[in-house]
């Protein structure tokens, strides 16, 4: 018997870590650096106060904050159809996850911008450089030093709330797991070894955050 149950995880490890590979990773990398963009906007938004702009991304916030993602998930994969709006599975698991984590990484980056000094901001100002040049070559890069630990706990984040996706039929690791238990009929050892492949990924991002962390530190100094 132990010899079957270490024959199965050897034959499925290899099937269970591709998919990790070439649809978590790509879907983690792609809805993240979007979640970014979206944050900053928001972010920046807030930091200037736009009268009717601000009220929309506060709402923005408190919506997608206050619903569970696989929620989300479901009204844009099963919902959207009904309202004739087809898309598919890892194209919706995009959309999101980057609207998703843009909600959360836009209170995360505003709160930064807000800690930098008005000091660096009117130091900007006076030397000639323009609002929009004082704020992203002086204000913005100090912010995203002070994000930067914070953005890599919800990128890890991201990695594993992506086993949602499977919820919608995107073929990634964890429904990659869920067939082979279906078709083994062995959950306890799959399900651990999937959490082990996960546990892997979110290891080797927790260590290049913290050495990205370091080098901001270093240069910071300098």
């Amino acid at each position: 018997m132990t010899e079957e149950i270490l024959q199965l995880v050897c034959d499925s490890f290899w099937k269970i870590l591709l998919p990790g590979l070439t649809v978590t990773i790509p879907l983690t990398i792609v809805s993240f650096s979007i979640a970014l963009v979206i944050a900053t906007a928001v972010a920046l938004v807030q930091y200037r106060g736009v009268p009717v702009l601000r009220h929309v991304m506060r709402f923005y916030i408190w919506v997608i904050r206050g619903t569970p993602l696989l929620v989300q998930l479901f009204v844009v994969f099963y919902g959207l159809p009904h309202a004739g709006v087809l898309i598919d599975p890892w194209t919706a698991a995009v959309i999101v996850f980057s609207i998703n984590e843009g909600a959360y990484c836009a209170e995360i980056i505003r709160a930064a911008i807000e800690s930098v000094p008005t000091g660096q901001m009117e130091a900007g100002l006076t030397s000639g450089l323009s609002w929009t040049q004082t704020f992203f070559r002086i204000v913005l890069p100090q912010a995203m030093r002070t994000a930067f630990p914070s953005l890599g706990n919800s990128l890890i984040s991201m990695v594993k709330n992506t086993s949602l996706a499977a919820n919608i039929t995107v073929t990634e690791m964890f429904m990659t797991t869920q067939r082979i238990v279906a078709r083994t009929y062995e959950p306890l050892v799959l399900y651990i070894e999937v959490a082990l492949i996960y546990l892997i990924f979110c290891t080797v991002l927790s260590r290049l955050e913290r050495e990205g962390e370091k080098r901001l530190n270093y240069y910071g100094r300098r």
